[in-house]
C-alpha cells in the first residue's frame, strides 16, 4: 500500500505480512536506494527474529538471528545500518549490506551489582556517531559508535524509560517513561559529566512514545492515558 500525503488516503492493495510468530514490538522503514524500492524491518516477540521485508513485493527476503530475547525496539540510520534493543539486555548494530551483526553491546547498568536491564528503547543521532538506549531500570546509556566505548549511564527517570530520541540537532534527548514524564537533557557540554535533565511533560498514566517535530523546538507525547500530545517548548 502507498500512502498519499495530499488526501491522507490508502491507496493500492493491503498485504498481510505473516512471517512473526509473536507479538511485533517495533518496525521501521529503510530506502534501498541500489533496488529503488523501500524495505520494512520488524522485530518483536516469537523466535526473536528481525526480519527484512522488500515493500515492493511484499516478500521477506532476511531472517536475522542473534538476540535470544525478544525483540523491543529498532532504529535505522545512514541507508543500511540499523540497530536493535532486545530483552536480552543488549543492544546489536546491523548492516544490511553485510547481511548480519557487525556489532554488539551490553549497556552497563546504573544499579551496583547488577547484569544490566532490558533494553526497552534505541535512537541514534543524526550524524551517527552516539546511540542512546533506554532501559526497564529507569537508566539511559550514551555510546559513542565510532569510538566503541560507553560514555555515560544515567538515570532521568523512576520508572521504566520507553521512549528515547535525539533532537534534529543532537543538543537535547526526549525520553518518556512509565513515571508519566517526558524529561529533556542536555547533551551540549561534556557528555562524561553530570548531564542537566527537567521534566518538560507529564501525561495521567504510562507515557509510551515521545517524537520531536522536524523543525521547530516542539514535540509529541503519546500516553496509556488515551492522549496524543503536542507540546511546545520554550527557547533554552
Amino acid at each position: 500500500m502507498r500512502f498519499n500525503a495530499e488526501t491522507c488516503n490508502i491507496e493500492g492493495q493491503e498485504i498481510d505480512l505473516t512471517m512473526h510468530d509473536g507479538t511485533v514490538r517495533d518496525l521501521c522503514f529503510i530506502e534501498d536506494m541500489s533496488n529503488k524500492s523501500s524495505l520494512l524491518i520488524s522485530g518483536g516477540a516469537g523466535d526473536c527474529k528481525i526480519y527484512v521485508t522488500d515493500c515492493v513485493t511484499g516478500t521477506p527476503f532476511q531472517a536475522l538471528s542473534g538476540h535470544s530475547g525478544h525483540i523491543l525496539s529498532l532504529y535505522t540510520w545512514g541507508g543500511a545500518m540499523f540497530v536493535s534493543g532486545s530483552h536480552d539486555r543488549t543492544v546489536r548494530f546491523w548492516d544490511l549490506r553485510s547481511r548480519g551483526c557487525v556489532n554488539m553491546f551490553h549497556p552497563p547498568s546504573v544499579h551496583a551489582g547488577s547484569k544490566g536491564s532490558p533494553v526497552a528503547s534505541v535512537a541514534v543521532d543524526p550524524s551517527g556517531r552516539l546511540l542512546v538506549s533506554g532501559h526497564e531500570d529507569a537508566s539511559c546509556n550514551l555510546y559513542d559508535i565510532r569510538g566503541g566505548r560507553n560514555i555515560q549511564s544515567f538515570k532521568p527517570h523512576e520508572s521504566d524509560i520507553r521512549s528515547v530520541r535525539f533532537s534534529p540537532s543532537a543538543y537535547y534527548l526526549l525520553t518518556g517513561g512509565y513515571d508519566n514524564r517526558t524529561v529533556l537533557t542536555d547533551l551540549q557540554g561534556d557528555l562524561t559529566m553530570p548531564l542537566p535533565s527537567v521534566i518538560v511533560a507529564e501525561h495521567q498514566d504510562k507515557v509510551i512514545t515521545g517524537r520531536w517535530h522536524p523543525n521547530e523546538f516542539s514535540f509529541l507525547s503519546t500516553g496509556a492515558d488515551k492522549t496524543c500530545t503536542l507540546w511546545a517548548l520554550p527557547p533554552l
